[in-house]
């Protein structure tokens, strides 16, 4: 008996076989978790992007905070170099929230952009005059719920990321994970939370001038 071979290598399968295997395998993808990494996925990234949002908000604050100081106190140029150039690192990075360590260097960059406008703000406190100026009590005040904005968005990106690696880790997910890729994501740390959080000490008796 003569037996006959296509000259395919691959198998042809009826049209609705193929629906129908299409249709299981869907199944079995979603009962192993597959569109629920998908939606977690998905949720972290959107939590990163606002937490990016408050945080460049911030940045944006900050030429116009250290323009209304130095109208009252030119001589607080070592503050202003700082500020300036905790800015530009901010500016500079492009990080890769799946990458542990450009997170941390994230983080080290928007803590010195914190501490240096922590030492800016507490310029004002030698001089009265600028301490009631409109101008900078708006910032101020903007800076502040910008503050608040950027404690709320991080605390949802935590719990995002903390939420989508729980599921990742779970059996049987973590088979679903491994086979398409899907790792744990860093967070932000807690000796970050810790140490960006802790007021500036600065020392005005050697250079602030009397106030007026």
């Amino acid at each position: 008996m003569t037996v006959q071979r296509h000259a395919s290598s691959g198998i042809s399968l009826p049209p609705a076989l193929r629906a129908v295997l299409v249709f299981v395998l869907a199944l079995s993808l979603g009962g192993c978790g597959y569109n629920s990494i998908q939606q977690k996925d998905e949720a972290v990234s959107a939590a990163w992007s606002q937490v990016l949002n408050v945080y460049k908000r911030r940045a944006d604050l900050v030429p116009n905070l250290v323009a209304t100081v130095k109208g009252y106190a030119e001589h607080e140029e070592a503050v202003f170099t700082e500020v300036a150039e905790a800015r530009a690192r901010v500016g500079s990075i492009n990080v890769d929230a799946d990458d542990p360590a450009s997170v941390a260097q994230f983080q080290q960059a928007q803590g010195q952009l914190q501490s240096a406008i922590g030492r800016l703000l507490l310029v004002s406190e030698a001089y009265p005059q600028l301490k009631a100026d409109q101008n900078f009590l708006q910032l101020q005040a903007q800076l502040e719920g910008t503050e608040n904005r950027i404690t709320v968005e991080r605390q949802r990106y935590i719990q995002a990321v903390q939420d989508y690696n729980t599921f990742i880790r779970q059996f049987p997910t973590n088979l679903t994970a491994m086979v398409f890729g899907y790792d744990p994501k860093p967070n932000f740390s807690v000796e970050d939370e810790a140490a960006i959080q802790q007021a500036p000490a600065v020392d005005f008796g050697r250079n602030a001038p009397a106030g007026g």
